[in-house]
């Protein structure tokens, strides 16, 4: 079999130019995006569901925010515009989607406020107070699971973490999971066939 995936480094396939466009907290966004990308064509539903029902920023947050695996950028794109003393690291291992985010990052005028960058990219000292994914739970289990504790750990002491995972796909088993590793897990929201988790130490 050959073919792109969402977290192909270098996606060979064709890149027609799309629009999406999508609201959040009473704000409309319209938004640039690709083939070879994470839910090219429209707002995921689960990250729908994860800036419909998680606690956004408030204009006075400030601090690092980190949205993981940003695809086009949508949740980089409403953290930025919704926090504008904040700064948002968005990191993705696709190189198309980062060329988007950037590029989405200047039409809500927070280009630079948003560092898009690949994983191995951002410096080892910085630490989130907020981490935001939608995580790309079709790498597999063990990847993901070398994923998350490679992330969270660099929430800042008083951090939170929100991730929205399908029921189908896992989420119950992965607050499981994030328990057993340590962490303090809630339940935060469900709708749609999804979890929305809000994870702390």
């Amino acid at each position: 079999m050959t073919g792109d995936h969402y977290f192909s480094a270098q996606p060979a396939s064709e890149a027609p130019a799309r629009e999406v466009e999508f609201t959040v907290a009473d704000r409309d966004y319209r938004l640039g995006s690709a083939g070879g990308v994470f839910s090219a064509s429209r707002l995921d539903p689960g990250t729908a569901v994860l800036l419909r029902k998680a606690d956004l920023p408030a204009a006075d947050t400030t601090g690092d925010l980190l949205d993981l695996g940003c695809g086009f950028g949508p949740i980089a794109c409403v953290l930025a515009d919704l926090a504008p003393a904040s700064t948002v690291w968005a990191v993705d291992v696709n190189a198309r989607a980062r060329e988007l985010t950037e590029a989405n990052a200047a039409r809500v005028n927070a280009a630079d406020r948003v560092l898009v960058r690949a994983p191995d990219d951002v410096p080892a000292e910085v630490r989130f107070a907020q981490l935001w994914s939608n995580p790309p739970i079709r790498i597999g289990k063990d990847d993901l699971h070398e994923l998350l504790r490679r992330w969270l750990p660099r929430l800042a002491p008083d951090g939170v973490g929100w991730l929205v995972v399908a029921r189908h796909l896992g989420g119950d088993s992965l607050h499981r999971w994030l328990t057993d590793e340590g962490w303090q897990v809630e339940r935060y929201a469900s709708q749609k066939g999804f979890r929305v988790l809000r994870v702390t130490r």
